[in-house]
């Protein structure tokens, strides 16, 4: 079994080939889906409990605090405390509330992003759903958590849930426009909804630079409506503590608050993997035209360092966002979707596809 840190192409194929020399094939392929599903599930895990921290971390930093330091080195077990915690609360449901919807509206909540997370590439052959809509498809499933929101706001038999829940579905619903026009801005200029494809049209440059004036645009629009569609501040008027105690999981503890909690990290990193793979080439290492010493040297980093590299900084720019800003009100939220990010999205999007037929772009 052959492991390059540069191509996980042939580490993939021999697992694949394993499997099928020692199980019957559809043995072989329900393990395969075993494997891939307990590797996303230890990635997610690892990945909240990172995010927690890391948020924290630079929360304190922006507000001249140190953060956690008391549980573990630095405060590194303060989210694993937090975990366990939850994890042994007592789930408590209130007397009036749909049951059956309650418990189902957590589990609508994680599944989304648990689903979108497949099809993002995190290196040359390390891509679990590489098909020809995958820009598409992580649009789509992303934009199934609002039914669970909607689900546990009505649920909960709570009026603070239920206007947290409104809150969150115009919101939602609003922003996902924006998205998807920005990240449609490149897509004119790449042909193809396919992941790879995408990836593979920044090998000599990433579409953030290459791309002229519309992809800077566009960059900053799928920031801001990606970090409102997620329900992050300052556009967190659906979780707003001031006004509507915790908005659509008020009524939520334990393990199914964790889920909640659990989701928005995730969707961070979704978004800034979509923002990594979209605009600064994904995997692929940063060229400056014909420099063949600097760009060898780049080659040398490994694809997936680029990869969360990228990620890293994406997050970091969101969580800036958040703890720089306050938070705004509901009318001003979508005064903001309605009458300035969609017509710019919109005149942007004509900008670009001018730019793609003249050949302006590199």
């Amino acid at each position: 079994m052959n492991f390059n840190i540069y191509d996980f192409t042939e580490f993939v194929n021999s697992i694949k080939l394993w499997l099928n020399s020692v199980l019957p094939p559809a043995a072989a392929d329900i393990a395969g889906f075993v494997i891939i599903g307990i590797c996303f599930l230890t990635f997610i895990v690892i990945l909240g409990l990172s995010l927690v921290y890391i948020e924290r971390k630079v929360c304190a930093f922006f507000q001249q605090r140190l953060g956690p330091m008391r549980v573990g080195f630095w405060g590194t077990a303060q989210t694993i405390a937090d975990i366990i915690k939850l994890v042994f609360k007592e789930p408590l449901i209130s007397k009036g509330s749909d049951k059956f919807l309650f418990n189902l509206a957590a589990f609508i909540v994680i599944i989304a992003p648990f689903m979108a997370i497949a099809a993002i590439p995190f290196a040359k052959g390390l891509h679990v759903l590489d098909f020809d809509i995958g820009l598409f498809f992580i649009t789509a499933i992303s934009s199934i958590g609002v039914t669970g929101i909607l689900l546990a706001g009505w649920s909960s038999n709570n009026k603070y849930s239920l206007i947290g829940a409104m809150r969150s579905g115009a919101q939602i619903v609003s922003y996902e426009l924006s998205v998807i026009l920005s990240l449609l801005t490149i897509i004119v200029l790449t042909g193809s909804l396919q992941l790879s494809v995408i990836v593979e049209s920044q090998r000599d440059g990433w579409w953030i630079f290459k791309g002229n004036i519309p992809a800077i645009i566009a960059f900053f629009i799928f920031i801001i409506a990606s970090t409102a569609e997620s329900n992050r501040g300052p556009f967190d008027m659906a979780e707003a503590e001031s006004e509507l105690t915790a908005g659509f999981h008020t009524e939520y503890s334990g393990i199914k608050f964790a889920f909640f909690f659990l989701a928005e990290y995730i969707n961070l990193f979704i978004i800034a993997a979509v923002g990594a793979t979209v605009f600064f080439g994904g995997w692929m290492p940063l060229h400056i035209g014909n420099f063949e010493f600097f760009n060898n040297v780049m080659d040398f980093i490994p694809p997936i360092i680029w990869f969360f590299g990228k990620i890293a900084a994406i997050i970091f720019l969101i969580m800036w966002f958040k703890w720089t800003f306050p938070r705004l009100r509901i009318d001003q939220l979508l005064t903001l979707e309605w009458k300035y990010l969609l017509p710019i999205n919109l005149i942007n999007l004509l900008l670009m596809a001018l730019v793609a037929l003249s050949g302006w772009h590199l």
